[in-house]
């Protein structure tokens, strides 16, 4: 399953630019929310691929969604998204990015409030609870308080903005330059690199801050038709990494079959690493490793 990221910041930033430097999509139209699908790049794929002899590579991706605007009703649809990106032409406007995203907590709030307040008129004690919890979480952001800075724990329907992880990127002197970044987009990477003066693209530091604050771990899957990498939130098991892959997978979990890539890569084959005894058998509540070659054996 795609991480959801939700693409932020004042109009004329550069957000919908951001966009199509990591999908490659051009939208056509505005006022409606963009959403695609952009790789993240990993050096250890193509080698995974290389010693299983997998005639395809699939890399882990990020499901973005560029939203036309800041009020309230369009940053709705990045609420269940897991991290923001707030595109910005300096760093001054980053607090105005994140007034925008408080005020639009506070208006998902007060109409939560107000629905729940004639549902608790029943006389359910969990209702009028809920009531009292939203007034103080209203009080804390009417003190222009982020809900990620309430001591607490928040209603989980809430879903809020200000909670999210918040990368900031800046489109010009002293950042990225974005409009550069989706001009390169459709070339080979030698190219590009030539155009960077042999650096590498500044979006390649925003994947990794993604996959930093969101605390992901990386693992493999690879057979003849297909290598693929997979992210997962560290600490989730073999189980969690199955359920990624499809939920017959991991209704019929049997057994798992882990190998470090690296101890892959230097046996040759999944045989010899096998035979080299570098190969191991985990269940259900298996940790998966960052860098795991998984092989889930199901049965459904």
């Amino acid at each position: 399953m795609a991480l959801d990221v939700g693409i932020v910041g004042p109009p004329g930033s550069g957000k919908t630019t951001l966009f199509t430097a990591l999908t490659g999509v051009r939208p056509e139209g505005y006022g409606t929310p963009h959403v695609g699908v952009a790789p993240i790049a990993d050096d250890r794929l193509p080698q995974v691929a290389e010693v299983v002899g997998s005639a395809k590579q699939t890399p882990a991706t990020i499901r973005l969604i560029d939203v036309p605007g800041t009020t309230a009703a369009q940053l709705g649809g990045v609420r269940r998204a897991d991290a923001l990106l707030a595109v910005v032409r300096d760093e001054g406007e980053l607090p105005s990015v994140e007034l925008e995203l408080l005020v639009a907590d506070r208006d998902h709030l007060e109409r939560r409030l107000e629905r729940v307040r004639k549902e608790a008129k029943s006389g359910d004690p969990k209702l009028r609870a809920e009531v009292e919890t939203l007034e103080r979480l209203l009080a804390h952001i009417d003190d222009e308080r982020p809900l990620r800075e309430w001591p607490g724990e928040l209603p989980a329907e809430l879903e809020p903005l200000t909670t999210k992880p918040l990368i900031p990127i800046v489109n010009g002197p002293g950042g990225a330059d974005l409009a550069l970044e989706a001009e390169l987009r459709d070339l080979p990477p030698e190219e590009a690199a030539q155009f960077r003066n042999g650096g590498s693209s500044a979006l390649e530091e925003v994947v990794r801050q993604l996959a930093s604050v969101l605390d992901l771990v990386t693992f493999f899957t690879a057979g003849d038709k297909e290598a693929r990498a997979w992210s997962l939130r560290s600490g989730r098991t073999a189980l969690d990494a199955a359920e990624s892959i499809h939920s017959d997978m991991a209704r019929g979990f049997i057994r798992c079959e882990v190998i470090r890539w690296d101890d892959l890569v230097a046996a040759g084959s999944h045989a010899e690493a096998a035979r080299r005894g570098l190969q191991r058998l985990e269940g259900k509540q298996y940790v998966v490793a960052d860098g795991d070659v998984l092989n889930i054996r199901f049965n459904v």
